[in-house]
């Protein structure tokens, strides 16, 4: 039995390697759509076709249930493919909704009328088509009142990232957080909106300064998916576990094993 996990490439991994430690019993089944990366510079149309061709191929693997651990998916794709009616007995989720969760400290599932809540200013980072989209901020919307979010469109630190270039990586984080202090010059939290970034969650730290709170995704998307797990067991899938990309496997594989720095093999999708 195995969960899906997608992602159009590497940084779905940090989501993955924090569920695998709070699930330990719990199989995964890893899909990177390497071969279209990075979606964050595709239009959303682009992006919702090639998500709903990678999620089918993992139900034809057996998941039953699809974690879109890709905040660009989530944000172009996830609430057409909710809405427009998946197949019966299957699910995906995205990544939003834990993090706004933890943000407006609300348990999993409060669908109370939106609040006030004591962080009010928000600095979000982002893929540039994530932060087109405002997707973040709608879903902020149904859970707290008078928030100011700044988005910062974060362009070319996936790429360097993919490519291995963290020095590069590091380099557009400082200049990118340097834009959004321009604009926002005291944000309370800022949110690492792109499963990419946590690789970069130090970085990102230390150019915010220690007093703005860091929220990543990896554990807050684990625990609310081990408490949906426990409400529905019947959604741990057929499929076997393992690692699939749809491009090259030895690049990709090298890839993983140096950001998890444990070997990870891909096998072609």
């Amino acid at each position: 039995m195995a969960v899906g996990i997608f992602d159009s490439g590497l940084g779905g991994l940090t989501v993955l390697n924090a569920a695998q430690k709070r699930l330990p019993d719990v199989d995964f089944l890893y899909f990177g759509d390497n071969a279209h990366a990075p979606y964050g510079v595709r239009d959303a149309e682009d992006v919702y076709n090639l998500t709903v061709v990678a999620v089918q191929k993992m139900w034809d693997r057996g998941c039953d249930l699809v974690i879109l651990a890709c905040n660009t998916a989530s944000a172009a794709a996830l609430r057409r493919m909710q809405e427009g009616g998946l197949p019966p007995g299957k699910r995906v989720l995205g990544v939003f909704v834990p993090l706004i969760e933890a943000l407006t400290e609300r348990q999993w599932g409060d669908n109370s009328p939106p609040r006030e809540v004591e962080t009010q200013h928000v600095a979000l980072f982002a893929t540039p088509a994530t932060v087109a989209s405002r997707a973040f901020q709608r879903e902020l919307a149904f859970r707290a009142i008078g928030v100011d979010v700044e988005a910062q469109a974060c362009g070319g630190v996936v790429d360097a990232i993919e490519d291995g270039d963290l020095i590069l990586a590091e380099a557009l984080v400082r200049s990118h957080v340097d834009a959004l202090k321009r604009k926002m010059p005291i944000p309370q939290a800022a949110i690492l909106g792109c499963t990419h970034y946590p690789l970069m969650e130090q970085t990102f730290q230390e150019a915010l300064g220690a007093e703005v709170k860091v929220f990543s995704q990896g554990n807050l998307v684990a625990d609310s998916l081990a408490d949906y797990l426990q409400r529905h067991p019947d959604m741990m899938g057929s499929g076997e576990a393992g690692y699939f990309t749809t491009g090259d496997p030895n690049r990709v594989s090298d890839r993983a094993t140096q950001f998890l720095r444990r070997q990870i093999s891909f096998q072609s999708a």
